[in-house]
């Protein structure tokens, strides 16, 4: 590692440090990769590329030395739920809507079925083709 490597990575924990202890100087104190890389003094892809380990460090510091669950899994957290609410849903119209179709073709078949034998020919015009041919 070069010492510029080595730099950033020292800044970055002492950030780290800083806001867990509620003591920022640059960023708005809030406990995500943006304050972080800010407090830090580094560039956000800096800190997601170079740098995955300390984020994750990070993270997990958060979850332990606060109790607390970082933004952006609360954000994945209810973006799941509404997902989940949403593909519910979805089931439950589709399972509806499969009903419906059943329903719709025992009405059609009721509708087109004759009531007996018939002796007339049918009258049905040249474009119509009947779901059953016509009994003889």
């Amino acid at each position: 590692m070069n010492q510029q490597h080595q730099d950033e990575r020292a800044r970055i924990r002492e950030a780290t440090d800083r806001l867990l202890a509620g003591q920022s100087t640059v960023s708005d104190g809030s406990l995500t990769v943006v304050a972080l890389a800010a407090e830090a003094g580094v560039h956000r892809m800096a800190l997601l590329k170079r740098h995955a380990d300390l984020k994750n460090e990070f993270y997990e510091r958060v979850r332990t030395e606060t109790q607390q669950i970082p933004e952006s899994e609360k954000r994945l957290r209810e973006t799941v739920t509404k997902l989940r609410k949403t593909l519910a849903n979805k089931e439950a119209e589709l399972a509806q809507l499969r009903l419906q179709v059943t329903r719709l073709a025992l009405a059609s078949a009721v509708l087109t079925q004759k009531e007996g034998p018939s002796t007339e020919p049918d009258t049905a015009p040249d474009n119509i083709v009947p779901f059953r041919p016509p009994t003889a």
